[in-house]
């Protein structure tokens, strides 16, 4: 049911450093700014967040795979992992030891340095954290033909998102949602070693998690890791976004095939990341906010930089 990853919604305390910093390390171009309408908000469930500002950036590869911050001034004790939901964003890189390198002084703080994450090297990676706290991962497959999954490589020094990671204590209501509900294959769950996740929770570096893959038809993934029990809850009540990483956007062809209940109805949105699509959104079983969008859309031409109508 899910085609394709199309865009990650990130808060941000400060739009004007969160730009420069994604265009000054990583290379990515601004392709829209405006203000949340009151019609989008509510579709998220998040009434308050209309009229709040954002901004939208591409990688440099021209790939529709899109990075959206949205502007949000509350003071939050947000910390990557410690709540169920998005939790990390895994972009492709060419070269992760010369962009970790880069990033030295900069406004992403590394995390560990980059090392090959299984026996047959063939997965080069390390973590960062962004401007807004958010978790990165910035991985190179070195030959997609010896990976496990359909997984692509990078056009540019710093390409799309092609993991969103998804983590909440019951892995087998988040399993059954992604393979019951959006029809996806999900595989595992497989015992992994994931040292941020230890950190998060001060367990010994060497704890075993339980780790579990959705795969997309297009080249992406989403993992979903097992996490402790005392992880935070979404509180879905609120009328604003989820803390750190927000919302992920995927496509879908037709929204009048979903079944799941939808936040609102959905709508036309007329903005460059929708380009005339249909949207609507639903809540998975982690609590955590998925925006569908229809791809059987015809595509409007692209609008202006500062269009505001979304």
């Amino acid at each position: 049911m899910l085609e394709t990853l199309l865009m990650v919604t990130v808060l941000s305390q400060n739009l004007e450093k969160t730009e420069s910093a994604y265009e000054q390390y990583l290379g990515y171009e601004l392709v829209e700014r405006g203000k949340i309408s009151e019609p989008l908000a509510k579709s998220w469930g998040a009434k308050n967040v209309a009229g709040r500002n954002y901004l939208v950036m591409q990688p440099e590869s021209n790939k529709q795979v899109l990075l959206r911050f949205i502007e949000d001034n509350h003071k939050t004790n947000y910390k990557p992992m410690r709540q169920e939901g998005w939790n990390a964003i895994e972009i492709l890189v060419q070269n992760p030891v010369l962009l970790a390198e880069q990033l030295t002084d900069s406004p992403f703080k590394l995390i560990r340095p980059p090392r090959f994450l299984t026996k047959k090297k063939n997965i080069l990676a390390f973590q960062a954290q962004g401007p807004n706290n958010e978790l990165l991962y910035f991985t190179r497959v070195i030959d997609p033909a010896k990976s496990s999954f359909n997984l692509g490589v990078a056009d540019s020094f710093v390409d799309n998102v092609f993991i969103m990671v998804l983590g909440g204590t019951n892995m087998a209501g988040m399993k059954d949602f992604y393979r019951e509900q959006l029809k996806l294959p999900v595989s595992g769950p497989y015992p992994y070693r994931i040292s941020v996740l230890s950190e998060a929770y001060n367990l010994p570096e060497e704890t075993i998690h339980s780790l579990a893959i959705a795969e997309l038809k297009e080249q992406f993934l989403i993992e979903i890791d097992q996490y402790p029990d005392n992880a935070k809850i979404i509180d879905i009540n609120t009328d604003e976004l989820p803390t750190g990483i927000a919302m992920v956007s995927f496509g879908v062809k037709n929204l009048n095939q979903i079944t799941l209940p939808f936040i609102s109805p959905p709508t036309t949105r007329k903005s460059n990341a929708y380009q005339g699509r249909r949207s609507a959104s639903i809540r998975g079983a982690a609590g955590e906010l998925i925006e569908l969008v229809e791809m059987s859309a015809p595509l409007f031409p692209t609008l202006p930089i500062d269009s505001v109508k979304n």
